[in-house]
C-alpha cells in the first residue's frame, strides 16, 4: 500500500481479509510456483513476501517449484545442448544430474534463504529426501524423465507440524536409488492430493483457461471437473494448457477441494486468490 491511504483504509482491508484468513488458517495450501513469477527478480520478492504473509496468519503452505529455466542455462554453460519432446526434456543420464543440482541445490536453497529474508521459516527438500517422491521411467525415450509412483506425505506434515514451510524441489528416486526429473505441475498435484490440501495454486503464465485463448477477457473464472472435459472435447483447452488442467483434475480426484490455474504474472496474486473475494485465474472443482 501506498501512503495514500488512511489508516482508517487500512483497517478497513484487513478486516475485510478475516474471513479468509479464518477459512485458511490451520489449512493446508500447496503452492505450484513456476513461470516469470519465478524468473521475474520483483515477482519473485512479491510471492515470497505472499508466501511469509499467509504462513504467519496459520496457513499451512508447502511450497512445489520446477526450474526449467535454470537447468537449461547451466546446461548451455557446461556446453550441453536441450532437447525437448511433447514439452518434456530428454534426460540422459548427465542431464539429470545437473537438473538434480540445479534444482535440489541453487534453486531450492535461494528460494529458501529468500523465503527466510521475508520472515518466513523454510526447509527445503528434494523429493528424493525422506522418498517424499518414488518414480518410475514415463517414457524410454525421454530418458530419466519420472513418472510418480508414490508420495510419502510425512516428511512433509512433519514439517509443517513443527510451524515450518517446506519448500520442495521436483526430483525423485526408485527403490534401486536412480534419480528422475519431474514435472513440475505432476509434482505438486500428487503432492496436493496425497495431503488432501484445502487448495492447490497453479501459477502459470496466462490468465487462467480462456474461451479465446488469444483474449484474455475471456477468462473463465469457475470450471467443474466434468465442464473441463467438455472443454478438451470442444478444443477450447488446448496445447500447453492440457497437461496443467489434466493435473487439476488428478489433484482433485485425490481429495484437493478445489485448484486455482492462476496468472502469476500479477503482483501480489496469491493473496488477491485467497484473502479478497476477486480471486485470480479459474478455479476448478469437482463439482
Amino acid at each position: 500500500m501506498t501512503n495514500d491511504f488512511t489508516n482508517a483504509q487500512r483497517a478497513e482491508v484487513l478486516t475485510a481479509a478475516l474471513p479468509y484468513i479464518k477459512k485458511y488458517s490451520g489449512k493446508i495450501v500447496v503452492i505450484k510456483y513456476g513461470g516469470n513469477a519465478m524468473v521475474n527478480e520483483q515477482l519473485k520478492q512479491q510471492v515470497m513476501e505472499d508466501i511469509a504473509l499467509l504462513w504467519l496468519i496459520g496457513v499451512k503452505v508447502v511450497l512445489v517449484h520446477g526450474g526449467g529455466p535454470e537447468i537449461s542455462q547451466m546446461m548451455k554453460r557446461l556446453g550441453k545442448e536441450s532437447t525437448f519432446v511433447n514439452g518434456l526434456r530428454v534426460t540422459d543420464k548427465e542431464t539429470v544430474e545437473i537438473a538434480q543440482m540445479v534444482l535440489a541445490g541453487k534453486v531450492n536453497k535461494d528460494l529458501v534463504n529468500l523465503m527466510q529474508a521475508k520472515g518466513g521459516h523454510a526447509v527445503g527438500l528434494s523429493g528424493i529426501d525422506g522418498g517424499i517422491l518414488e518414480a518410475k521411467i514415463k517414457d524410454e525415450a525421454l530418458g530419466f524423465v519420472g513418472e510418480i509412483t508414490k508420495v510419502r506425505t510425512q516428511p512433509i506434515t512433519d514439517l509443517l507440524e513443527k510451524n515450518y514451510i517446506p519448500v520442495i524441489s521436483t526430483v525423485a528416486s526408485d527403490r534401486q536409488g536412480n534419480v528422475y526429473n519431474i514435472n513440475g505441475d505432476t509434482a505438486a498435484a500428487y503432492i496436493a492430493g496425497a495431503l488432501e490440501a484445502e487448495r492447490l495454486i497453479m501459477m502459470t503464465d496466462i490468465a487462467g483457461i480462456l474461451k479465446d485463448k488469444d483474449d484474455p477477457s475471456t477468462l473463465i473464472p469457475h470450471i467443474t471437473v466434468a465442464e473441463a472435459k467438455n472443454l478438451f472435447d470442444q478444443g477450447i483447452i488446448c496445447g500447453g494448457m492440457i497437461p496443467k488442467v489434466d493435473c487439476c483434475i488428478e489433484a482433485i480426484s485425490h481429495g484437493v477441494k478445489n485448484v486455482v490455474i492462476m496468472d502469476g504474472r500479477i503482483p501480489h496474486s496469491i493473496l488477491m486468490e485467497l484473502l479478497t473475494n476477486e480471486g485470480a485465474g479459474t478455479m476448478v472443482t469437482k463439482e
